[in-house]
């Protein structure tokens, strides 16, 4: 039996799928979540043989919870939902070692069969989503950089930042200035917005 924890943001998304994935008769759904519910804990207790992750969801972590999740769970296997747009977000989904990557428009028997070659070791991209990973280009935004505008998105002053991360005030709104100018905001939301559309926030 292949034990399934749903992390998904959207009720009516998650119960069909919830729905879907108990009607199959070698899968048990161990937990649906929203990604502000606990997630990693909540995984570490029941460590799922998969975790289908919707990771362009509202709250923005689905993403960013996968580092984590295969740090603390390495034989949880992952399977992202995405959308083929934004491109920088499906690339970034792609390099988070994912073993899953599935449209969001695909069908239920593909992400089924994810799932199960999740599930014996087997990577599943979809190729449209490949394919919008590679048109996307390379990430045009240092770790640093995004490090320090993710705290920014989050409500951070440029002192916070600084002090968050061991930086100098001035190194913060160099980073910040940097960030701007590559994505030609005038503003710092303005910024954040750009990136956040983008993908790669």
């Amino acid at each position: 039996m292949i034990r399934v924890l749903l992390v998904v943001d959207m009720d009516l998304l998650r119960d069909a799928l919830v729905t879907l994935l108990s009607d199959q008769h070698d899968m048990e759904v161990v937990a649906d979540l929203k990604c502000d519910d606990n997630v990693i804990p909540i995984a570490t207790r029941i460590r799922p043989d998969v975790a289908v992750i919707d990771v362009d969801q509202p709250c923005s972590r689905g993403l960013t919870m996968v580092p984590e999740l295969r740090a603390r769970l390495p034989h949880t296997q992952i399977v992202a939902l995405a959308a083929a747009s934004p491109p920088g977000l499906v690339q970034r989904a792609l390099t988070a070692e994912v073993l899953g990557l599935v449209d969001k428009n695909a069908s239920a028997t593909r992400l089924i069969a994810a799932i199960r070659g999740a599930a014996r070791g087997s990577q599943v991209v979809d190729v449209n989503l490949a394919v919008a990973a590679l048109a996307a280009g390379p990430n045009p935004f240092t770790p640093r950089e995004l490090q320090v505008l993710r705290l920014a998105a989050d409500g951070a002053s440029g002192p916070e930042i600084a002090s968050r991360l061991s930086l100098s005030k001035g190194t913060v709104r160099n980073y910040l200035s940097k960030v701007m100018s590559k994505t030609c905001a005038r503003t710092r939301i303005d910024a954040i917005r750009i990136v956040r559309e983008a993908g790669w926030l």
